[in-house]
């Protein structure tokens, strides 16, 4: 599944929650290979019917199985054979707690196989997981549900009793018993469809049976949809869903996927196994999407796009989620992991090729550079706290699940494939995922199996060096010095552990397997030599390495770690980044580098600020973009400091000169890229106060909203921005009714997420009631309160408070799943004072949230290293930001 582009990562267990019972999974002497499950959803009265026929292989008087929130009617098992007699179940014994349910058999049912039949009621539910209802309105603005389902991590035990595990496979034959004005959706095509029996409005939809599979990708939709079709190159039916009357906006979806399906069966040489595929777009929906065997769901911000009205940002976005989601129809689908230890094999890798797929789609995009700024360097900024994770972490109760789905499974992940990618080269990565989709197929498949495939198929000890990035968190410091004796250049390097408290100073180190190369002046882009660093240090000759050229560690950035270089090595470095001779991604690499070893206390903050200025000239939009996301941090930083005016005029010196080259409006010739970019220079000097862009913006907002002029797509979450942070109560009113009127939800998540700018009190007030209201959809609260918490010192005040005094309502709606986390992560992680870790640590202990006691921890550890930062760098901050204005003597 995706999740948003801001995932937060969460915490084990400390103590401070009961002890659970040890969990167990499911017995093995009852297993299912067929489902027929037939369903009756009531979208009046929120509840549906269903029956289940299982077919079993066993001999036991009991069957264990999952079920939650479910109530079992009748139960009753029939051996097979000719004179097979159905036996009744005399007892269902619920283990709430444990989300199972054991029917008991009056005696032992006798080895063999036979069919176990289930008569069951549940319940339509608002938590956005199991078989869920999903409000719309109609084009006459009447509210009417539409009924699906989020199964993964465990809550396909939410629609039906079922073995609930993703090792546990069968197939399923799936029939829905719906109103005959309704669209009715799942895996597989329908079959056939005819009118039911006992009642004119509805429908009986049967649907093919699908290949052996695991539960948690079963899916569902009842409700009313258009669509767009196509086919794809390699004969595959391909539907986008969307609410009706929005069939245009499904094209671009359409179109990317019809590009996908053909890219991803060249590349794995694995043809798609279903003969369909549908996209839909449902509109309550808490993750990104989620990749159910032949019928992916999405959040319509990540689905839908209007050729006005979207922005390039979104396209973008919706591009990459296309391209995930379908490379889980074989990896993850096809061929599952064993256990949720492993979930980081289909999320990780997902979200590696997710770019591959983009990158040969939409070129333009430079898209792999995007991947250093948005999954690798968040990566690192999270795997260096000590509350971090390994990648593969054991887990059991399904709150435990929930917590893994963060960005150490998808972007840590991705990123050790990116660098296993790289170390093993195209030919033989490839080579080696067919083989291991060939042999695993329909089955299931441990991290260890996948090393295997690819050593075979490389030749080199990929489970050796991978498992030291896998089974260990953290990652190293790669420390640089050198000589220059005649004509060779001599480096000696050496790994510690990398802590964002500063380096790892103690005994028992670890230590990693660490793919190094190294590249000169002479040629940026090209690796002269390549090594692997296995003990804790080495000396490497290069030969032929003049005094006058500069030598870089990791061209690329594709190696998982940071480097420290001496002095002069930096030195030499510098000149590269003001002439543009290093690559975009080593210019980003290196500053990102810098910025981290600044909050670690192992340089000063000022020798960043230096380097951030000398990439004026610096022409790449991502190499802003994380220029800009590391002075944002310095800003917030800084908010709490009496000089906060002084960070954001260096932030205006900075972007302005990009600004004025880029100018308001988009020139002939000019691309995806350079459209990003306006969007992001104009924001941040809009946001620091630069009055020529401020006055601009005032300017076109007020003819946007009298509808003389209006904002392209690209201009208007700078403008937005920018008006509401230097705006007062009209300006909000003005806001919340363009939210109002607003038909695509891209627009309104757009206005959700810069609401928080605004800076009075009472109106900070004002958005945060907003946040919980009935206007925004509840996925999108958290963004809203998130807003207000990220833009100034006030704002993360009000905001914590207000998670305090509304945690019930926020926590009921939020308990499992990644959305509390992220809410918490939004909320607190830009405190810098020692005791708000007090308290945020003493709030969590007397509210528990286990799906987020991992993101709890780090946000503490986040705030104590902000304070920290502070404390050491801020009045050496203030004397360079003073003295670079004073007049040269």
């Amino acid at each position: 599944s995706h999740l948003l582009s801001a995932i937060s990562a969460s915490g084990q267990n400390t103590g401070t929650m009961p002890e659970r019972r040890p969990f167990v999974r499911l017995p093995t002497d009852v297993c299912p290979v067929n489902y027929g499950l037939c369903l009756k959803p009531d979208l009046i009265d929120f509840t549906f019917d269903g029956k289940l026929e299982a077919q079993v292989i066993q001999a036991t008087n009991q069957i264990v199985m999952n079920c939650a929130d479910i109530d079992i009617i009748t139960a009753s098992f029939v051996p097979k054979g000719a004179d097979g007699e159905e036996i009744n179940a005399t007892g269902f014994n619920y283990q709430n707690e444990d989300e199972k349910v054991t029917l008991s058999f009056p005696s032992s049912l006798q080895k063999g196989s036979g069919t176990l039949k289930i008569e069951f009621v549940g319940e339509l539910n608002d938590k956005m997981k199991g078989f869920y209802r999903s409000k719309y309105t109609t084009a006459a603005g009447e509210t009417r549900y539409a009924a699906v389902t989020q199964f993964e991590a465990t809550d396909a035990r939410r629609a039906f009793p079922c073995w609930d595990e993703p090792a546990i496979k069968a197939t399923f034959d799936i029939t829905l018993i719906v109103p005959k004005d309704r669209v009715a959706l799942s895996n597989m095509d329908v079959v056939h469809q005819k009118p039911y029996p006992g009642d004119v409005n509805l429908m009986e939809v049967k649907f093919g049976t699908t290949p052996i599979m695991s539960t948690y990708l079963v899916a569902f939709v009842i409700g009313e949809y258009d669509f767009v079709e196509s086919q794809s190159s390699d004969g595959i039916k391909v539907r986008v869903y969307t609410p009706v009357g929005k069939a245009e906006q499904g094209k671009f979806a359409l179109e990317v996927a019809c590009k996908t399906l053909p890219f991803y069966k060249d590349y794995f040489s694995v043809p798609y196994p279903l003969p369909k595929i549908d996209l839909i777009a449902i509109a309550d929906f808490a993750a990104g999407a989620m990749e159910n065997w032949g019928l992916v769901t999405y959040r319509e911000t990540a689905l839908l796009i209007d050729p006005k009205n979207s922005c390039s940002s979104s396209r973008q976005w919706v591009a990459l989620v296309v391209g995930h989601e379908l490379a889980h129809q074989w990896f993850g689908n096809l061929v599952t992991m064993e256990w949720w230890t492993h979930l980081w094999l289909n999320e990780g890798f997902a979200s590696w090729i997710e770019y591959l797929c983009v990158d040969h789609c939409f070129p333009e995009y430079d898209i792999w550079t995007q991947f250093v700024s948005a999954d690798y360097t968040r990566a690192l900024d999270l795997d260096a706290l000590d509350s971090s994770h390994p990648i593969e972490v054991n887990v059991g109760h399904p709150s435990e699940v929930d917590e893994i789905f963060d960005a150490i499974s998808y972007s840590k992940g991705a990123s050790v494939i990116r660098m296993l990618h790289n170390y093993i080269g195209d030919e033989d990565f490839r080579k080696g995922m067919n083989s291991y989709l060939l042999k695993f197929q329909h089955k299931n498949a441990s991290t260890e199996d996948l090393w295997d495939c690819l050593e075979q198929a490389s030749g080199k000890p990929i489970a050796a060096v991978m498992s030291s990035w896998t089974k260990q968190m953290g990652f190293p410091i790669i420390v640089v010095d050198q000589e220059q004796v005649s004509d060779d250049r001599i480096l000696k390097l050496s790994q510690k552990k990398f802590c964002a408290s500063g380096p790892h100073n103690g005994e028992d180190c670890p230590s990693w397997m660490v793919p190094i190369s190294i590249c000169t002046s002479e040629d940026p882009k090209c690796s002269k030599l390549r090594i692997l660093l296995e003990k804790s240090e080495t000396t490497v000759t290069l030969n032929g390495v003049g005094p006058d050229q500069w030598i870089k560690i990791n061209p690329g950035t594709v190696g998982f770690y940071r480097i420290q270089y001496s002095s002069s090595m930096l030195e030499s470095l510098l000149p590269g980044i003001r002439d543009l001779s290093l690559q975009p991604v080593d210019r980003l690499g290196l500053q990102n580098d810098l910025f981290s070893l600044s909050r670690a206390g192992m340089i000063s903050t000022v020798e960043v600020l230096k380097l951030m200025e000398a990439f004026v000239n610096e022409p790449n939009y991502t190499v802003w973009s994380d220029l800009s996301c590391n002075l944002g941090v310095l800003s917030s930083l800084l908010s709490h400091t009496e000089f906060h005016d002084d960070i954001l005029e260096f932030i205006r010196d900075l972007f302005a000169p990009i600004g004025l080259k880029l100018g308001w409006d988009s020139k002939p010739g000019e691309g995806h890229l350079d459209a990003l970019l306006r969007g992001l220079v104009l924001g941040k000097l809009g946001k620091a106060g630069h009055k020529p862009t401020l006055e601009e913006a005032r300017r076109r907002f007020k003819e946007h909203v009298e509808a003389k002029q209006v904002l392209p797509a690209d201009l208007r979450s700078p403008v937005y921005l920018t008006v509401l942070k230097h705006g007062d109560g009209a300006t909000l009113d003005t806001m919340l009714k363009l939210h109002k009127q607003a038909d695509m939800q891209e627009e309104k998540n757009r206005i959700e997420r810069v609401l928080g700018a605004i800076s009075a009190p009472d109106l900070i007030q004002k958005v945060l009631n907003f946040a919980l209201s009935e206007e925004v959809r509840p996925q999108d609260t958290v963004s809203v309160i998130g807003g207000v918490a990220g833009s100034s010192k006030q704002g993360r005040k009000a905001a914590w408070k207000f998670v305090r005094d509304n945690w019930e309502e926020l926590y009921n709606r939020y308990q499992g799943g990644f959305l509390i986390s992220r809410l918490i992560k939004l909320t607190v992680d830009g405190f810098a004072i020692d005791k708000m870790a007090t308290e945020v640590k003493s709030f969590f202990e007397s509210h528990p949230a286990p799906a987020a006691e991992r993101t709890v921890q780090q946000c503490c550890e986040n705030i104590l290293l902000n304070a920290a930062w502070l404390k050491r760098d801020a009045d050496d901050i203030h004397q360079y930001l003073l003295q670079r204005k004073a007049p040269p003597v």
